[in-house]
């Protein structure tokens, strides 16, 4: 692994990353009241980032997994299926996807050599520090797009240093276009790893954001992160046992019973749903 990884950086090839989120950063209604339990607010904020050494074969073959569930008389009548329905034919999404497509999409991504990581927010931590801040600054006034810039950076901090380049695929959100704040977060994230370790990057590093239907990386990011979700949210393990394979590095960033900037779980610690029961009331 370590062989292949020093070939590509020899031979100038440019590492991508896809990056999404599941659950929001919203904290706040209309009236400035906290969320939390109204239907359809999530809990967990998750950022989640998947390496995907080759892009281009991955679109080829997911495009070809498509094609085959489209042909396949047994979901002619799904109606998530149907191409006017501008779901599963368009894009594979894991919320809108049968269980059946789904196991096909986990099947193969099961086998593909990826690196994905993750940070974990609970939103109650984060309503509680806005809240507090904003009794010590009257002018302050929480924005979702500070908590994912936030997880940007701390997600990014070690992963920008190594190669030739990077292009870093996001997936859009919203008709706001944040690609320069998403190229400063990335920007501050590699600075802050040279003042700690000493180790200049020099090399290229580009921000592309796009749709999941105009990149399969962005599709094969939102399965791990669909994953991940339903552990967080439901207390559903099978999904993220599967793919744990791939997991190179959860941040719990509000579980501080061991460290105060969160708990990190590798293939080394695993993630299991033991350390969601332990840490009442934290999460």
């Amino acid at each position: 692994m370590a062989k292949n990884a020093r070939a590509q950086r020899s031979s100038g090839q440019i590492r991508h990353y896809f990056v999404d989120e599941a659950g929001d950063g919203n904290l706040f209604n209309r009236k400035g009241r906290l969320r939390f339990g109204e239907e359809g607010c999530s809990r967990y904020f998750i950022l989640g980032i998947l390496d995907v050494p080759e892009p281009e074969r991955i679109t080829r073959e997911l495009d070809a997994i498509r094609a085959q569930l489209l042909a396949d008389p047994y979901f002619k009548k799904v109606p998530s299926v149907r191409p006017e329905a501008r779901k599963t034919a368009l894009v594979f999404h894991a919320k809108d996807d049968v269980p059946e497509v789904r196991r096909e999409v986990f099947t193969y991504l099961g086998r593909q050599k990826f690196r994905f990581f993750a940070a974990v927010r609970d939103k109650e931590a984060v309503a509680d520090y806005a809240i507090q801040r904003r009794e010590r600054d009257g002018t302050y006034r929480y924005q979702p797009n500070e908590l994912y810039d936030y997880m940007v950076r701390s997600l990014f901090k070690g992963l920008l240093h190594k190669d030739d380049g990077y292009i870093v695929h996001f997936s859009k959100r919203g008709a706001q276009n944040r690609t320069a704040a998403l190229q400063t977060a990335l920007e501050i994230a590699r600075e802050r790893f040279t003042r700690r370790w000493g180790i200049q990057a020099s090399s290229g590093l580009s921000v592309v954001a796009q749709t999941p239907p105009e990149n399969s990386g962005l599709q094969a990011v939102d399965y791990f992160l669909w994953s991940l979700q339903r552990f967080y949210e439901r207390r559903e393990d099978r999904y993220l046992e599967f793919l744990w394979p791939q997991f190179s590095l959860v941040q719990d960033l509000d579980d501080k019973r061991e460290h105060p900037y969160g708990c990190y779980y590798t293939q080394k610690r695993p993630l299991a749903l033991a350390a969601l029961d332990n840490n009442l009331p934290g999460i």
